[in-house]
């Protein structure tokens, strides 16, 4: 079973502000990553709603926790992030752009 992790804005959170904080959440999840691969896949919808917010796949609960738990979209209170069990029933390690 992987967990998956959905990010959605807060209400009433700055663009400019989010824009300031990324390059330390893109820092972080790369970092994370690399650690232990815990992390399978993130990534923003694909959609105008901006308020769709983004996912993330991890290999364990305990994976997801910890990265939200030090994620700075989280930390500075810009993100709500909620952890849903998937029980994938396949997967393909090819990357499609």
């Amino acid at each position: 079973m992987n967990h998956v992790v959905l990010y959605r804005l807060r209400d009433g959170v700055d663009r400019a502000r989010v824009g300031e904080v990324f390059p330390r959440h893109q820092a972080y999840y790369r970092a994370f990553h690399d650690a232990g691969r815990e992390l399978i896949a993130l990534g923003p919808f694909a959609t105008a709603d901006a308020a769709a917010g983004s996912m993330g796949i991890f290999a364990t609960r305990d994976a997801a926790e910890r990265f939200i738990a030090a994620d700075p979209f989280v930390t500075e209170g810009l993100a709500e992030a909620r952890i849903l069990d998937w029980n994938a029933v396949w997967l393909d390690d090819r990357t499609e752009s």
